[in-house]
């Protein structure tokens, strides 16, 4: 499955009919939410119905597609089986308990209540809402897609306007030639990531780049009298700096995990729990902007794409024990060479001490010495799919999604 994203141009009259629908969505959505609460044994086809029986009682329910009512139904059930699921695997802290929407930014449609154009350009929403005729830009061709592979077509909003995106049930596979080479990396904050061949990433630190605008736009939010225009004007454009940096953050994650992907036929990387890392409120800044899950999410979709081999070892002790005879040698965060009895010497920071701004790295990040005990214990699981690496955490089932991985975290939520 692929999503492609184009740019929609509605006019002011098409822009309330667009925020019309989504707030119908989100209300059908709450409604299965709180009929799942309030009653037992509650399952998919239940709220499924439910959609059907909001309808013939609310007449701006009844005006969206029914297919669309469906796939609202369904998105909540998404979130109560994902619940479902982490309590099933017993996931470390919160299990994700499905909230009430306060302000969503889409609505999904499915086979029906859209028809493109001849051309591929246009797009027309048929149900009652009243959107009409959408003119898309973007730089994909859907004239290599038939039209039965589209099964649904979103509609999101934005701070700097409205997407429409299509997901087309295609197998996308390319095909590299082997390059006989296995690498693990250990990412951290003052480089982005060091490989086991000693070689390191540079850390773009978009956030910190971008962070002055931030605060002039932050600034000039805060000077506005509330509920005025200019406040939301004010508030959009602050909006935009934050997707502006949200959109470098992804762009380097998949350019990055793509040539790491191509360059090597097994790739290793730590099982990280990054919802548990930025509870230090010292680092939580620098870790949220670095954005490891999102590079690792990239990693395992150019994983299947290219048919490369993806595993996620548990972090604990990679930095205290040896890469060269196995010896735990502890180590404070003071002390940056890994020096062992059996005479391996290695910088365990190539960058130093210190990272931008004055913080401290975290332990156990961006070391050449725990990036070669990474790959050493995914080499020693490879052979053993389906099972746990020794004291690992967390299952590395190679080839599967992170979702089924049961020490996986949720990505960082990017603000837009």
């Amino acid at each position: 499955m692929i999503v492609l994203e184009f740019k929609a141009y509605p006019n002011q009259h098409q822009e309330k009919a667009i925020q019309e629908t989504i707030r119908t969505a989100q209300f059908i959505r709450n409604k299965c939410l709180r009929y799942w609460m309030d009653n037992e044994k509650v399952n998919k086809y239940d709220l499924s119905k439910l959609s059907t029986v909001l309808a013939k009682e609310f007449p701006f329910v009844k005006e969206l597609n029914s297919q669309a009512r469906q796939a609202s139904s369904e998105r909540t059930w998404s979130a109560i089986s994902r619940f479902y699921a982490n309590c099933k695997l017993k996931v470390a802290g919160r299990k994700g308990y499905p909230k009430f929407k306060k302000n969503a930014r889409s609505v999904e449609y499915k086979a029906s209540g859209w028809k493109l154009s001849q051309e591929r350009k246009h797009i027309t929403f048929t149900d009652k809402k009243g959107i009409g005729r959408l003119k898309l830009k973007g730089g994909y061709d859907l004239h290599f897609y038939d039209i039965d592979e589209i099964k649904r077509v979103r509609i999101v909003r934005r701070v700097d306007g409205y997407y429409v995106q299509f997901c087309v049930r295609v197998e996308r596979t390319e095909s590299t030639r082997p390059s006989g080479r296995a690498i693990g990396l250990d990412v951290g904050l003052k480089e982005f990531y060091t490989d086991s061949n000693g070689s390191t990433a540079p850390n773009p630190r978009f956030y910190r780049l971008g962070e002055e605008r931030i605060r002039f736009h932050q600034r000039r939010v805060s000077r506005k009298k509330k509920g005025s225009a200019n406040r939301k004007k004010a508030v959009n454009r602050l909006g935009r700096q934050h997707l502006k940096i949200s959109r470098q953050r992804k762009d380097h994650a998949v350019k990055l995990a793509r040539c790491v992907i191509q360059s090597n036929d097994l790739v290793a990387y730590e099982d990280l729990r990054v919802r548990n890392l930025v509870k230090n409120h010292c680092l939580a800044k620098s870790i949220n902007d670095v954005g490891w899950y999102q590079f690792r999410t990239w990693l395992e979709r150019y994983g299947k794409v290219f048919g490369k081999v993806t595993v996620a070892v548990n972090p604990a002790y990679t930095s205290q024990n040896c890469s060269s005879c196995g010896t735990t040698v502890k180590k404070s965060l003071s002390t940056r060479t890994h020096t062992c009895k059996c005479g391996c010497t290695l910088d365990r920071d190539p960058s130093g001490s210190q990272s931008l701004m004055g913080e401290t790295p975290k332990t156990a990040l961006s070391h050449h010495n725990a990036a070669i005990n990474i790959l050493n214990k995914a080499l020693s699981t490879v052979g053993h799919t389906g099972t746990k690496a020794s004291g690992d955490l967390a299952s590395i089932w190679i080839g599967e999604n992170l979702s089924k991985q049961a020490g996986s975290m949720k990505e960082e939520s990017s603000r837009l």
